[in-house]
């Protein structure tokens, strides 16, 4: 049962003169435990994914059926998130997360057991994917609770990005050496525990809060009215497809980085750089944002970057070498710092009561076009080869990203441009 705590003084806002940093939001007790958690959860989900791909292939020797598990990763998002989002709302936020991992415990286990066959494999593959935006919408919506509405909360989602972007570069790594030393369904067995442990560390390191709305219809319903609240509301709709466009076209290279390293000719070590070039390039202007940049210097930086972020794409033009390719990709990456500023208007438009569902949404959104873009890429480049699919992608990507910024701006508030403050916990 759930017991309440007495909330502890937490730092001071940042103020508006001081340069930002991510000391400050380490300093809150109940972040470090969220944070935690959140690697634990990530963790597992990385070896979980390469060592489900592994034992789809060894039952069934078919590399469709084990390309299948990663792209199941993706399509369930949207059922999860639209369906189920309103439980983030309508349940007290530490239960819904411990809930959710509990649940995702119990999903790998059962692929753990030695009958598991091919169908009950995939099936519990998507259970974890329609399950995964309902706690990491209210994990986002969490954070608001932890670190308020202002710079904090900013900078610990920046964080908790940073370590998605980092276990990209090393996650599958370390899944590789796992499987080397235990055998795959044992890999999920280390994965059952990593969720427990993610499920402990909230439970314990965070207080328990009330429910932001109460539920007077039935789930699925209320999910979607609250849906539709979010995508009614002008300025959130146009944050959401801020948040959602420059992902869709940004995974061109990836989605198509084993061809075009084919092409190159520089084998399996060519192609593991082009995939973390992305990754590489993310983190480090997340960290410069979020460490050298003031909250009102990021508003201001926000839609510039946003619209410049794909333009490096379309080098592509000139079907670049490795090196080139590198550069490119990393300079890309590290125009995503432009989320910085996006997340403190997102949360500042949406309604408390709404918070849960929008982050759900928001995150649903991100996955499924995520998903969507690679597809359309991959088309794409059967038709018009990788390079020219690429430079597409950039020059596409940049128009729509033109648009949406000129939306933005035109429904912006008065405390937009600066940043708003920084508001603390």
């Amino acid at each position: 049962m759930d017991v309440a705590t007495e909330p502890k003084p937490e730092p001071e806002p940042l103020a508006r003169s001081e340069p930002a940093g991510y000391g400050r939001v380490f300093a809150v007790r109940e972040f470090r435990a969220v944070f935690a958690a959140h690697a634990f959860s990530l963790l597992g989900l990385m070896v979980s994914e390469i060592a489900l791909s592994v034992l789809v292939y060894r039952l069934t020797r078919s590399p469709l059926m084990s390309a299948l598990t990663f792209a199941l990763g993706f399509l369930p998002y949207l059922i999860g998130g639209t369906l189920l989002a309103g439980i983030a709302d309508r349940f007290p936020a530490r239960r819904v997360l411990v809930v959710c991992d509990l649940v995702c415990a119990g999903f790998v286990a059962v692929m753990v057991l030695p009958g598991a066959g091919i169908a009950v494999l995939l099936a519990m593959r998507c259970a974890l994917a329609t399950v995964a935006p309902l706690f990491q919408g209210a994990r986002m919506a969490t954070l608001t609770d932890v670190l308020g509405d202002g710079d904090l909360f900013v900078l610990g989602r920046s964080l908790l990005r940073i370590v998605s972007q980092s276990a990209l570069l090393v996650g599958f790594g370390l899944g590789g050496v796992l499987l080397s030393v235990v055998s795959p369904r044992g890999a999920l067995l280390i994965t059952v525990g990593t969720f427990l442990t993610s499920a402990a560390l909230l439970r314990f390191g965070t207080r328990r809060r009330p429910a932001r709305s109460v539920g007077r219809s039935a789930l699925v319903k209320d999910s979607l009215r609250g849906a539709r609240q979010v995508l009614a509301d002008r300025r959130v709709r146009v944050l959401l497809l801020l948040n959602w466009v420059p992902p869709m076209f940004s995974v061109a290279p990836e989605a198509l980085a084993a061809p075009y390293a084919d092409g190159l000719g520089v084998g399996a070590a060519g192609l593991g750089l082009l995939m973390c070039a992305l990754p590489v390039g993310t983190i480090a202007g997340e960290l410069y944002a979020g460490s050298r940049l003031r909250p009102e210097a990021r508003a201001r930086l926000a839609l510039p970057l946003v619209c410049c972020t794909l333009l490096p794409y379309v080098g592509y033009a000139l079907h670049p070498g490795l090196v080139w390719s590198l550069l490119l990709l990393t300079v890309s990456g590290a125009g995503s710092a432009y989320s910085l500023g996006l997340d403190q208007w997102f949360v500042r438009a949406v309604p408390e009561e709404l918070r849960g569902r929008a982050m759900t949404l928001s995150t649903a959104g991100l996955m499924t076009l995520q998903g969507v873009g690679m597809a359309l890429a991959g088309v794409a480049a059967e038709f018009a080869g990788v390079a020219a699919t690429v430079t597409g992608a950039g020059v596409l990507g940049t128009v729509c990203c033109l648009l949406l910024a000129v939306e933005a701006r035109r429904t912006e508030g008065p405390g937009d441009r600066d940043g708003g403050g920084g508001g603390g916990a």
